[in-house]
C-alpha cells in the first residue's frame, strides 16, 4: 500500500454528555500504540498533540449540558480540520462524539474549498441527529449529524455554510434510535443500516454500495467511528453501551473495505472512556481497527493477551 501522511490530533473533549472520562481517550490511544501501529505499516505519522478550546464562560442554558464549552470545542476543532493540508489524513482522537460537530464541519468546508463533495460514514449505535431543541437528555453528543446537515436550533454555534447533503451520509450499526430522530430521518435520504439488516444481509453489501457512490462522485470520505458501534462484550470502555453491536470481525471487515477503497480522507475515534475499560482492551481494539483501515491484514495482527 502506498504510504500516507497521517496526523494524530487529540481532542480530549468531555462536554457533550454528563458522564466523565472521554477526556482520557487520546492518551489511552497513544498508550495503546496508535502511532507505532501506523508507522510500522510504512506510513508517515506525526502526533500534533491536543487541541484546546478557546476560552469560554459557561452559563445556564436550560436542559443543555455545557453548551458554551461545546461551542468552543466546535470552533477549535473545525478550524483545525479545515486547515488540514491537502493529501494529509487527520485522525481525531476523542473525546466524546460531540467533537464531530467541529471535525465534520471543518472537513465539509475543506471539501467545498477543494470543489469536491464530502461523504460521511457514521459507525455508531445511535443516529446523533438531534438538535438542541429535540434532545431530551441535553447531551450534545447526540446532535452532530443534525448540526452538520443544517438543521435549525443551533443558536450560538458556528454557522453551517457547507451543509452535508443527507444522501451523502451512511449510518451503519444502528440499534438505539429515539422516536423523534427516527421520524426526522425518515424524511431524508440518509442511508440507515441497522443491526437487523446486518444480521440478515451482512455488513459488506451496504458498505460497498456507499463506497461506490463516494468513488463515483470523486468524493472525500470522513469516517466517524464510535466505540459503541461494537458490541460492549468486545468494547466495554464506553458510557453508552447498547447490546447487540458489531462483532470484532465485522469491525475489521469494515475497516479493511475502507482501506481497499482508498477513499478515507479523515477519521474520528470517539467515545473511548478508559475509566470503563478492562486492562486497556478497548483502546487496543480501536488501535487494531484503525490499523486495519490503513493496511494491516489478518496475517499481520499480533496476538493479544488482555
Amino acid at each position: 500500500m502506498t504510504p500516507q501522511t497521517i496526523t494524530l490530533i487529540g481532542a480530549p473533549m468531555d462536554s457533550g454528555k454528563e458522564s466523565r472520562g472521554c477526556l482520557m481517550g487520546p492518551d489511552a490511544l497513544r498508550t495503546a500504540g496508535l502511532e507505532t501501529a501506523l508507522s510500522d505499516l510504512g506510513h508517515h505519522v506525526a502526533d500534533k498533540g491536543n487541541v484546546r478550546p478557546a476560552p469560554f464562560a459557561e452559563t445556564a442554558c436550560g436542559h443543555l449540558h455545557a453548551p458554551q464549552e461545546t461551542i468552543a470545542w466546535t470552533q477549535a476543532l473545525s478550524d483545525v480540520a479545515e486547515g488540514t493540508e491537502a493529501g494529509m489524513v487527520p485522525i481525531f482522537m476523542g473525546g466524546d462524539h460531540a467533537l464531530a460537530l467541529g471535525t465534520v464541519r471543518g472537513m465539509a468546508n475543506a471539501a467545498a474549498r477543494a470543489d469536491r463533495p464530502l461523504f460521511v460514514l457514521w459507525l455508531d449505535a445511535h443516529t446523533d441527529y438531534h438538535t438542541p431543541a429535540t434532545t431530551t437528555s441535553g447531551n450534545l453528543h447526540g446532535t452532530p449529524l443534525g448540526y452538520v446537515t443544517g438543521r435549525n436550533g443551533f443558536d450560538g454555534f458556528p454557522a453551517i455554510t457547507n451543509p452535508v447533503p443527507h444522501d451523502q451520509i451512511a449510518m451503519l450499526g444502528l440499534r438505539s434510535v429515539d422516536a423523534e430522530e427516527r421520524a426526522a430521518i425518515e424524511l431524508t435520504d440518509i442511508t440507515c443500516v441497522d443491526m437487523r439488516h446486518i444480521d440478515e444481509h451482512g455488513i459488506a453489501k451496504p458498505l460497498a454500495a456507499f463506497l461506490d457512490r463516494v468513488a463515483a462522485a470523486n468524493g472525500l470520505l470522513h469516517v466517524s467511528l464510535d466505540v459503541d458501534f461494537l458490541d460492549p462484550s468486545a468494547a466495554p470502555a464506553v458510557g453508552t453501551t447498547v447490546p447487540g453491536g458489531a462483532t470484532i470481525r465485522e469491525g475489521h471487515l469494515v475497516m479493511e473495505m475502507i482501506c481497499d477503497s482508498r477513499l478515507m480522507t479523515s477519521l474520528d475515534i470517539v467515545e473511548l472512556n478508559p475509566f470503563l475499560d478492562e486492562r486497556g482492551r478497548t483502546a487496543q481494539l480501536m488501535v487494531d481497527l484503525v490499523a486495519s483501515a490503513f493496511g494491516r491484514r489478518v496475517f499481520d495482527r499480533p496476538t493479544r493477551a488482555y
